[in-house]
């Protein structure tokens, strides 16, 4: 892979770690986030003097001259088609959709084509930020394919580093909605007695925990302490279905963004979503609690019943606030109406 050589001469008062001070002194128009340039670092793309420069936090001096070796971006090989586009926000820089669910972000060996990305490349004429790689241009996060709402993509470079700073320093807003199994109750002594369950101001529950791959299904993410990814959930109940309450509709905000979070945290707690092949289980919804249309509506929801509601961030190049929202689907809406009646 052919590759550019980028020289950064270092300042006055350096900040005192090379990525700190990277991050102050390379060119604006190189579009490379202290993320990106800790990555090169770390992949020993940065010397001194000849010297590889791998540790993050060493330290620099005015005046010295870093030379960064930035790789060229490779040419995306995914085919442009025209799908539908639901475009909530759109600039220079970047763009904001409400995916539908059972569509897939970016082609993977089982989906191919008819993705999220497949849409984009012809919607922007494959013109995209190329900084996620072949398999994602322009894509700095993700939902799962049965999980509808709110992405964010970025057409720039500028923008994609710019946003992908924000969600590595969990300052992007993001809440769900989810229909969940149960009550989760900040009352009850059952999931306070939850491990990484705690409870704080205004009945939100907190979830806390490490994401890692199970250790026997590959597909499915699990909940660990002291391996895997630090992922912390935060959950309120909107609303309650059933009498007692069978189904509860429940706001998730999340502080970081791992894969399946939610699913997996709320499982955790033991309210399962409503709908979930993978983590929701088969719990039992008592009859005499709600309607028999009620009962047939959630037997037939054929998705998690998750809704990527609230999508807020700074915008990175002019730094105004983006904050959009997104009503819920029709699928989850009919549910709401059916288990309310």
């Amino acid at each position: 892979m052919s590759e550019s050589i980028l020289r950064v001469i270092i300042g006055a008062s350096p900040p005192p770690r090379l990525d700190k001070a990277l991050a102050r002194d390379v060119p604006e128009d190189a579009a490379l986030s202290r993320t990106r340039l800790t990555k090169l670092i770390e992949t020993g793309s940065v010397q001194r003097a000849g010297v590889v420069l791998s540790d993050p936090k060493a330290r620099v001096a005015e005046g010295d001259k870093i030379d960064i070796s930035v790789p060229a971006v490779i040419e995306s090989h995914i085919l442009p088609e025209d799908l539908p586009l639901d475009i909530r926000f759109e600039d220079d820089d970047l763009i904001v959709v409400m995916k539908p669910a059972g569509m897939v972000v970016h082609p993977a060996p089982g989906t191919p084509s008819g993705t999220l990305v497949n849409a984009l490349l012809h919607h922007f004429d494959g013109n995209l930020s190329g900084v996620g790689g072949v398999g994602r241009p322009g894509i700095v996060h993700r939902i799962d394919k049965d999980t509808s709402g709110l992405l964010v993509v970025a057409k720039s470079d500028r923008a994609h580093h710019g946003l992908a700073d924000q969600f590595a320093a969990h300052t992007v807003e993001r809440a769900y909605l989810a229909l969940v199994h149960g009550h989760p109750d900040p009352g009850d002594p059952r999931l306070r007695g939850v491990r990484g369950v705690s409870i704080e101001p205004g009945a939100v529950i907190r979830i806390t925990s490490d994401l890692a791959r199970h250790k026997t299904d590959r597909q499915k993410q699990a909940v660990y302490f002291g391996h895997g990814k630090h992922a912390i959930t935060r959950a309120r109940v909107l609303e309650t279905f059933g009498t007692p309450p069978q189904i509860s509709l429940v706001e998730c905000r999340l502080e970081t963004g791992r894969t399946h979070q939610i699913r997996v945290h709320m499982a955790h707690a033991g309210h399962g979503l409503v709908g979930d092949p993978v983590y929701g289980g088969r719990r039992k919804v008592a009859k005499a609690a709600l309607s028999d249309r009620a009962m047939d509506a959630v037997m037939r929801f054929d998705r998690q019943a998750l809704h990527a509601a609230i999508l807020g961030f700074d915008h990175p190049v002019t730094g105004e606030t983006i904050r959009l929202d997104a009503a819920l689907p029709s699928d989850m809406t009919m549910l709401i109406q059916a288990l309310a009646g």
